[in-house]
């Protein structure tokens, strides 16, 4: 019997692929290359870094807004009785707390900008809805941590919006 001979083949030794990926804020950047040419690359990424954020503050879109709140002079002369200074949406009944909350916040009252706990309570009040200021800060945080409600802080406090619905993916 001959023997066969079995050719080798050769095969180069390819440098692994390395990469490393950065997110701030919004903006993501992602290197590439040979683990070595990488990590030399991270040695500079300070400046990278610094390089980058320049470049995506120019692509940024600045939008400023602002909100102006005209008031009426106060009456020179007593008519009547005094109006209320803010007329708040009428509800129907509710079963709790939390649908209260989210109807007020339905509403254009609720939707025209984001609303104190304050202001919350005193519509309720005037819709004869009456519950603790501790059971109202509760529902605010179970609705923020559920996502219904948006909140954050400002100088006068924490305000409260209906969050946006995402749409769903099909």
């Amino acid at each position: 019997m001959p023997t066969k001979k079995i050719k080798k083949k050769k095969t180069k030794n390819k440098p692994e692929g390395f990469a490393f990926r950065v997110k701030i804020g919004e903006y993501e950047v992602e290197i590439k290359g040979a683990h070595e040419e990488v990590t030399k690359t991270l040695e500079n990424l300070p400046n990278l870094i610094n390089n980058v954020h320049k470049a995506f503050e120019n692509v940024k879109p600045k939008t400023v807004a602002t909100l102006t709140v005209k008031t009426e002079p106060p009456p020179k002369a007593k008519r009547g009785p005094k109006p209320p200074a803010q007329k708040y949406p009428k509800i129907r009944s509710v079963a709790n707390c939390e649908s209260a909350t989210l109807r007020l916040l339905e509403t254009d009252w609720g939707k025209w900008r984001p609303r104190t706990m304050e202001e919350l309570k005193d519509a309720m009040k005037a819709n004869k809805i009456k519950y603790t200021k501790r059971t109202l800060e509760g529902t605010l945080n179970k609705l923020a941590d559920k996502g219904m409600v948006r909140r954050w802080n400002t100088n006068t406090g924490f305000v409260y919006i209906l969050a946006e619905e995402k749409p769903q993916s099909s």
